[in-house]
């Protein structure tokens, strides 16, 4: 049995890990949706210098930092902000409620990555490891 210490100091760091991994590849999964057609949406990709295109590198950019746990805070940063604008102007003029607006998703990913902001990138991480070393 895990002792609850244990799950503060051990398993904390190692499932803060896990989030920002899982989070990070289901948020690049929007990207390579918008901008390599995969998995198909059934819609055009965007052009690359347009809104879509800029979010669309965005995701995987960024989503591909937040795997492997480099620049974990300022990247979440950027993501979590621009999950804000994507609600307010994509989802919030469709209707109040997320549920009904399509903006869940949207609103998870900008609290998540803002999270990470305050608690870094886990015990799994580039960043954790840059740490030790110096």
């Amino acid at each position: 049995m895990i002792s609850e210490n244990q799950l503060g100091t051990v398993w904390a760091p190692r499932l803060l890990s896990v989030l920002r991994i899982m989070a990070a590849l289901l948020f690049m999964a929007h990207g390579t949706m918008k901008l390599f057609g995969f998995p198909d949406s059934g819609r055009p990709s965007p052009e690359l210098f347009s809104l879509m295109g800029f979010a669309g590198t965005l995701e995987i950019v960024g989503g591909a930092l937040l795997v492997i746990g480099l620049f974990t805070r300022p990247v979440a940063f950027i993501l979590s902000g621009m999950m804000a604008v994507a609600y307010f102007m994509a989802h919030a003029p469709q209707g109040f409620h997320p549920i009904q607006n399509g903006g869940e998703s949207a609103i998870l990913f900008c609290f998540v990555f803002l999270y990470l902001v305050a608690a870094g990138a886990g015990s799994w991480s580039i960043d954790a490891a840059r740490r030790q070393a110096s």
